[in-house]
């Protein structure tokens, strides 16, 4: 149905052109969709910084073809993630769903607008930095973790809401992305959660993130109309690329694809330190380094508290 209505649509609007000139977001997208579905990694982790970073578009056009894009793409797996019954967190996501149909709209609203184009730049590659160098230092661990029970029962909903309602407030709200990693670093660092129950947890919350983000911004007349050339080049590939990925995740060795990943989200943060040191300048570079240290002794903390799984209890 998808396919059919893009191709009646590109064809009808004589778009065919614009599709092809767009290329550069397609063939990244390609990457980006395959990890959104591997790894709890949104595709707008790739699509943000090829735009705002590299192609030096607004952060709001960034954020706005991420909510796009996901649509397509994460909702697609999240599609085939249902349809195969793969094991979800269930307690947790349906609090961290109810959670995030109420925190993105208000940040949208409220906190994305006070937020100069700048910061959200850093507050992107410093979260996602943080969690690369996090995995690369934890990745063997990691990969071998099986799930835990470290909550309650009865507070896993209540959990899950706050998670919701702070990621899609705050980090969704200002990059497009971010709720998905957050429950994901929840579930692996306190619950102990096994990478093949938390990632595809993790990729419905983004999905349904993502629509409610593009459905806030369409309402409320905000959504930058200028993601539609890209969206019109990669929205193809990623309707395909995110359920492979999640394919991916019972087929390949788990610690691939978050280990490379990880290593681009090194990079893009490299790159952030590069190409707005002018923006930022000796004491702006200090903060943003500091706080990207900080985050991963934060992470590397709060894992090192829980005792790793017994070989017995492995999945």
């Amino acid at each position: 149905m998808f396919y059919l209505t893009w191709a009646i649509w590109i064809v009808a609007s004589d778009q065919l052109m614009v599709v092809a000139s767009h290329w550069p977001i397609a063939c990244s997208m390609a990457l980006g969709s395959f990890f959104a579905g591997s790894t709890p990694m949104g595709g707008g982790s790739i699509g943000f910084p090829v735009l705002v970073l590299w192609m030096q578009e607004a952060s709001s056009l960034g954020r706005d073809f991420s909510f796009a894009i996901q649509s397509i793409g994460m909702v697609s797996a999240s599609l085939y993630i249902l349809s195969m019954r793969q094991p979800l967190q269930w307690r947790l996501l349906r609090g961290a769903m109810l959670g995030t149909l109420v925190g993105t709209p208000l940040g949208l609203l409220y906190l994305s607008p006070l937020i100069p184009s700048l910061w959200v730049k850093v507050v992107f590659s410093v979260l996602w930095g943080a969690f690369g160098i996090f995995h690369l230092i934890r990745l063997s661990s990691l990969a071998a973790a099986a799930s835990g029970d470290n909550l309650k029962r009865a507070a896993e909903r209540e959990t899950g809401f706050v998670l919701g309602l702070i990621g899609g407030g705050t980090v969704a709200a200002l990059t497009g992305v971010g709720v998905d990693m957050l429950i994901y670093m929840v579930m692996i660092l306190w619950l102990r959660t096994d990478l093949r129950v938390a990632i595809p947890t993790s990729v419905l919350l983004m999905a349904m993130t993502s629509v409610i983000g593009l459905a806030t911004q369409w309402l409320m007349g905000e959504l930058d109309h200028a993601i539609w050339p890209h969206w019109s080049a990669a929205a193809p590939v990623v309707a395909i690329g995110a359920p492979l990925g999640a394919w991916s995740v019972s087929k390949i060795k788990r610690s691939s694809a978050i280990g490379i990943v990880s290593i681009l989200c090194v990079l893009q943060f490299a790159w952030l330190l590069f190409s707005q040191a002018g923006q930022l300048g000796r004491w702006g570079l200090l903060i943003v380094l500091l706080s990207l240290v900080a985050l991963v002794w934060c992470y590397l903390m709060l894992y090192g508290r829980w005792q790793p799984p017994k070989k017995n209890d492995l999945l």
